[in-house]
């Protein structure tokens, strides 16, 4: 038996009719309870679902050429539906057979209908007129199916009678009668039985014409096909083709190929060979009768339907056999490995394979050998074979047949891996054989895992593929060099430099260097076909539908769209080599722009960058977002157009020249705030008082004055609320200006006269005071039990140094590569620019180039002040030399002024907030003390290892001497930094280092690896204890990551208790349970709450807790799984339904948030009282409060703690 190639399958209720789209990737099914489903098979989605008819629908059929659906069902109607996207809809019913359905179909060129039904009679409709025109009647039992001719005007027709009858209806297309009444006598004019075919025993239920010959075949009862030839005058029967073991629900012919191809009710789908009418392939189900097929009327596929829904499958891969070696392609294509030349063009058989398997089924792999100019091939049929050939080294000539050198085997995969070796695999055994030229076997291996694939993995390396893993295997040492975890791995292509290799799946693709130690994933959801690497070290492959690149870190895109797949061969330039179905080389030009800029923007290429900037069209928003996802707002600022767009960008990099440009255009409050905003950040008072004009925000305005000791600005505000009539805004810059006459005037105005008159008082101003007593009403006698106030001391503050006029100090960053190319035009969008992304040493030069001549503007000035020297030694300068050198050599001989200098350990301690900085400096209390403070960590012995770690990477020793003691060398951050203030030490751990680490722990859960996993993360967490944040994005990055390992520490920490309570406390189900379930509510990555909620639908559905794992079922639907994993889950939502209760009572709501508790695995819920880990933010009860956190064993639960410094 013969193992189906699926490319689809789909579970529902039985499939009675099944329509291929031509065009699309859409495939209509006719379900036995009514519904009609149309499905995308190459997505695996259910695009619609038609559900108007009342019973099974049998007969279901694709117009041609129109965006048509004709169905056929028990309800004795025939329904036309509209397939446009935005309408689908029926558009009409067809009312008139008295008995079931059995089969409908489009004629490929009238307006015609055609239906088969059990009222004995065939029908041909109108589909524009809406009526029936022709009834075919002389069946004498239920006609079970009826078909146009692909050609001719005919119609082919089955019968419960035994009989298959052949109609001619030429006179139909010649005298199509108008839309009268409709009568039988008019109807009988226009048709005739052709032929009746008799030779079945039993009822006829398929029969169908061959696309090109004069040839019928038709299935039945009686468990046969018979094949039926046809003349001008006459039909007979040709043969029978015998094999099934029950009734045969349908056969028809390849489109392509000389075979048939049935199904039946015992569960088989056959194929037969035209010409022998001998079953060459058996296709198998366990438990589901087949009912009917269809073929796709351009691709090689087929469908077939069954008792539990249907199937999309090719009879042979399409996948053309090829290897590539320098300039050229050798591939296989009918029977013979030929040879392309990429340059020339030239396309040469070599070598004849008619000869190899029996039958001959096309070749899986070819292995090409330069060095002895041999092949080696595998094909898959007898289980599998090898085969190794010479290549001749002249193609004059007969050409060679394969079989002549005779050196065949048995073995799955086969590869050349040395100049004279090759390797074979035996899947059975799971033996790697490795052989000479001669085939004889030099070496046996046991593979270390159970291997499906094995690929070429550099010169005596293999690459091993598994289900689940890919290992780097030496074949001299006989051990693992590194191990991936990968899905099951389908094709390994190398780079030209063997330095990357693209591990290719099903949908996944897997880039790694040459040992495995570096590595980055990409997932497709459609089928990963081929790919190739192009000559900049970007990976080009191609999906079933699209032409798509992949940077080395991960990055990929869209390139172009394809029409059908393509087998990419070679990427050059803008040109991609390929294969198609057929074989045949193609060449595909695109457009590489996108990927080339992405990736000179990774490698700092600013040559290239700017010169794509310049010369193409790439630039739109998908890029924008890229820049600044990838931190490059400034470079995405130069070539925005859109105001909006250009602000945002301006506000996060911070070009406040280009902000205030595009918010004066734009001109809305919102912008001007955010400008303001950024301008106070920056220290730029001039902006912001701009911006706080235009949204008249004078409160802001006057204390921005009073900040900036601008009086005169302060005065007029005065005037401006004076004007306004606010007085609450009239005392504030009264009290801003020193002007108590004004305060007292306000207040006076307000009729606050009490204020008024101690205000008065306390500012010695008796004449005010007595005038206010006067207006109230009142004398001295009056107020004499006022207490005594001394004299008012508030007093506005005396302007030092006026900066009115000046804005706040900032570091001087100098203009960038992008601000003076394209400010001053220096590179000419025509120039002609290399295209190199390469690695060497040549690929920064070009950057390094242009820039040099922008240096010399940028070297500063050196100012002595800097030094901060004392005035006195300013005296010294004419001493000696030598008698500086001697006196600075002994400390206690200084002369009178001298002092030594402040370390570079002070002064890095000096200049940082962060604990890192501290650890870094060799200030161990300082750094713990920070800790405390900021982050609560009480428990220091578990970071030992990390302060040393972090103080040893910040200093090197170097022995110039070897008398001498080593100096000591310290590494700075910003080794340009001049100013003694500002300097500070590397930094040891970066977020991206650390966050490689986290994909660590997230390979260990998705291996089940979880006691590792828990280390992982907990280690992730030490690490970012000590790290040093540059930005409020990178804040906020670190925040996110701090909360995602504690939210993986927390989940694995869970399952860990509950695996440890199934096996140490069997009994206690309900925690076990709870657990489960608890660990489903942890902000996990999607595929790892997938694996959550699978295991806790396990545990709850053994323990019969069915309504429970419904519940958790319905989840994972949720986040779109695989096509398996949703049937079972559908398969568990069913079971729910039908047994909707609970055996074990747990303590678990989902309805009601909560949080879990790290210490107890209890749920806390909203609302309840809870304390807090003061670094990872995890929950915990009140009890817990003062105790050490379990989660991470670093900090004390409830702590005060001032978290992370600002940025710097």
């Amino acid at each position: 038996m013969s193992v189906m190639l699926t490319k689809f399958e789909s579970k529902s209720n039985r499939v009675k009719g099944l329509a291929f789209h031509p065009t699309q990737p859409l495939l209509a099914a006719a379900l036995h309870n009514g519904s009609v489903q149309l499905w995308n098979y190459r997505m695996g989605v259910l695009v619609d679902r038609f559900e108007e008819h009342e019973g099974p629908v049998r007969g279901v059929a694709i117009h041609p050429s129109r965006a048509l659906l004709v169905t056929g069902g028990d309800d004795y109607k025939i329904k036309v539906w509209d397939l446009k996207p935005q309408s689908r809809r029926c558009l009409f019913t067809l009312h008139g057979h008295l008995d079931y359905v059995r089969t409908v179909q489009f004629h490929h060129e009238m307006p015609w209908i055609l239906s088969a039904s059990d009222d004995q009679t065939i029908r041909i409709w109108n589909s524009t007129s809406r009526h029936c025109v022709a009834i075919l009647t002389g069946h004498s039992h239920y006609v079970m199916s009826a078909q146009f001719h692909p050609k001719d005007d005919l119609i082919v027709s089955t019968s419960m009678d035994q009989t298959v009858r052949v109609w001619d209806i030429s006179g139909l297309r010649k005298n199509t009668p108008n839309n009268g009444p409709n009568n039988f006598e008019t109807f009988d004019t226009f048709s005739t039985v052709k032929y009746v075919l008799e030779g079945h025993d039993r009822g006829v239920n398929w029969a169908s014409f061959h696309p090109t010959l004069p040839l019928i075949v038709s299935a039945a009862d009686d468990r046969t096909i018979k094949i039926w030839r046809m003349s001008e005058t006459r039909a007979w029967e040709v043969d029978s083709c015998r094999g099934h073991f029950n009734s045969v629900s349908s056969a028809i012919f390849h489109p392509k190929h000389e075979l048939i191809v049935s199904c039946a009710e015992d569960k088989t789908v056959r194929v037969w060979d035209l010409a022998k009418r001998t079953a060459i392939q058996t296709f198998r189900r366990e438990n589901d009768r087949f009912w009917i097929l269809a073929a796709h009327p351009n691709l090689n596929l087929f469908a077939a339907g069954h008792d539990g829904g249907l199937i999309v499958f090719k009879l042979e891969r399409e996948r053309p056999a090829f290897t590539v070696h320098g300039d050229m392609l050798y591939y296989i294509r009918d029977k013979y490995v030929r040879t392309y030349d990429f340059n020339s063009g030239s396309d040469i058989g070599l070598l004849s394979v008619r000869k190899f398997g029996s039958p001959y089924v096309p070749p899986r792999t070819v292995s090409y050998n330069p060095a002895e100019r041999a092949v080696v091939v595998t094909i898959s049929s007898d289980n599998g074979l090898f085969e190794l050939s010479s290549l001749p080294t002249q193609s004059n000539g007969e050409v060679k047949d394969s079989s002549a050198d005779g050196k065949r085997g048995s073995a799955h995969s086969a590869i050349f891996v040395a100049r004279n070796r090759f390797a074979v695999l035996n899947k059975t055994s799971q033996l790697i054989e490795v052989r000479d030229l001669s085939n004889s076997v030099v070496k046996t291996i046991k593979p270390p895992a159970q291997t499906n694939e094995i690929f070429y993995g550099g010169t005596a390396c293999l690459i091993l593929s598994s289900t689940t893993t890919v290992v780097l295997y030496d074949i001299q040492q006989q051990k693992t060099i590194a191990e991936l975890n990968s899905p099951p791995v389908k094709y390994v292509v190398w780079n030209a430099d063997g330095s990357l290799v693209a591990l290719m799946s099903k949908h996944t693709i897997t880039i790694a260097n040459k040992n495995f130690s570096q590595n980055s994933l990409i997932h497709e959801t459609i089928r990963i076909k081929s790919g190739a690497w192009d000559d900049t070290g970007v990976f080009i492959y191609s999906t079933l539908n699209h032409i798509k690149y992949c940077l080395p870190q991960g990055d990929h895109g869209v390139i172009c769209t394809l029409d059908n797949p393509v087998y990419l061969t070679r990427v050059k330039g803008k040109t991609a080599h390929c294969l198609d179905r057929s074989a045949r080389p193609r060449t595909i030009t695109f457009d590489p722009t996108e990927y080339r800029f992405k990736l000179a923007l990774l490698r700092n290429n600013y040559d290239e960058m700017l010169h794509i900037i310049r010369t193409s069209t790439l630039l739109g928003q998908s890029i924008i977002a890229y820049l600044q996802q990838k931190g490059f707002p400034e470079i995405a600022l130069h070539f925005v157009q859109d105001k909006n767009t250009r602000f945002d960008l301006a506000i996060e990099c911070g070009n406040l020249d280009v902000a205030l440009e595009t918010a004066r255009a734009i001109d809305r409050p919102e912008c001007w705030e955010r400008l303001a905003q950024q301008a106070l950040k920056q220290g730029n008072h001039k902006i912001v008082e701009k911006a706080y004009q235009q949204t008249k925000n004078f409160d802001r305005l006057s204390f921005l004055y009073l900040a900036t000791g601008s009086t005169e600005k302060l005065s007029k505000m005065q005037k401006i609320a004076d004007a306004r009539g606010d007085p609450m805004s009239r005392f504030h810059n009264a009290l801003y200006a020193g002007d108590v006459l004004g305060r007292i005037t306000v207040l006076r105005d307000v009729g606050l006269h009490p204020l008024a008159y101690l205000t008065a008082k306390t500012n010695g101003l008796e004449e005010e005071a007595a005038e206010i007593l006067e207006a109230a009403g009142l004398t001295e006698a009056d107020v004499d039990d006022v207490p005594a106030f001394g004299k008012s001391t508030l007093q506005t503050p005396s302007v030092v140094t006026p900066t009115s006029n000046f804005n706040w100090p900032s570091i001087s960053m100098g203009e960038s590569f992008f601000d003076r190319a394209l400010a001053n035009g220096h590179l000419d969008g025509d120039s002609d620019i290399p295209h190199i992304n390469g690695n060497g040493l040549d690929s920064g030069a070009g950057a390094s180039t242009a820039l040099d001549e922008w240096a010399k503007d940028e070297e500063p000035d050196v100012e002595e002040d800097g030094w901060e020297l004392d005035a006195e030694a300013e005296d010294d300068e004419e001493k000696d030399a030598d008698e500086e050198f001697e006196d600075a050599v002994e400390e206690e001989d200084l002369g009178a002024g001298a002092a030594p200098g402040v370390s570079e350990n002070e002064l890095w301690v000096r200049n940082s907030p962060f604990a890192a900085e501290h650890v870094a400096a060799g200030s161990f209390d300082s750094a713990m003390q920070l800790l405390n403070r900021q982050l609560g960590v009480v428990n220091f012995a578990l970071l030992k290892p990390s302060f040393l770690s972090i103080y040893r990477s910040s200093h090197v020793y170097v022995s110039p001497i070897a008398s001498l003691p080593p100096l000591q060398l310290h590494i700075r951050k910003n080794p340009e930094e001049t100013s003694p203030g500002r300097v500070l030490p590397v930094a040891a751990r970066t977020l991206s280092s650390i966050r490689t680490e986290l994909s660590e722990g997230y390979r260990f859960v998705s291996g089940n690896k979880l006691s590792e996993a828990q280390a992982t993360f907990r280690s992730v967490l030490l690490a970012l204890l000590l790290m040093v944040v540059s930005s409020d994005k990178e804040a906020k990055e670190w925040r996110d990551t701090v909360t995602t390992a504690r939210e993986y520490l927390l989940g694995v920490s869970i399952e860990l208790e509950r695996r440890r309570i199934a096996q140490d406390e069997p009994d206690n189900v309900r925690r076990s349970l709870e657990l489960a379930a608890y660990f489903t509510h942890c902000q996990l990555q999607p595929q790892h709450m997938q694996i959550a909620l699978r295991s806790a639908i396990g545990v709850f559905a053994k323990a019969n807790n069915h309504a429970t794992a419904a519940k958790l079922a319905r989840r994972l639907l949720d986040l779109n799984p695989d096509p398996k994993i949703v049937a079972q889950a559908r398969q568990r939502i069913a079971a729910g339904d039908r047994n909707p209760r609970n055996t074990v009572e747990v303590s678990y709501d989902e309805f009601t948030e909560f949080e879990i508790c790290a210490a107890t695995y209890t749920p806390i819920y909203k609302g309840s009282p809870s304390v807090r880990c003061p670094y990872t933010d995890a929950a915990f009860l009140p009890e817990f409060k003062g105790k050490l956190d379990p989660l991470i064993e670093l900090t004390e639960i409830g702590a005060t703690a001032s978290g992370l410094p600002a940025p710097r």
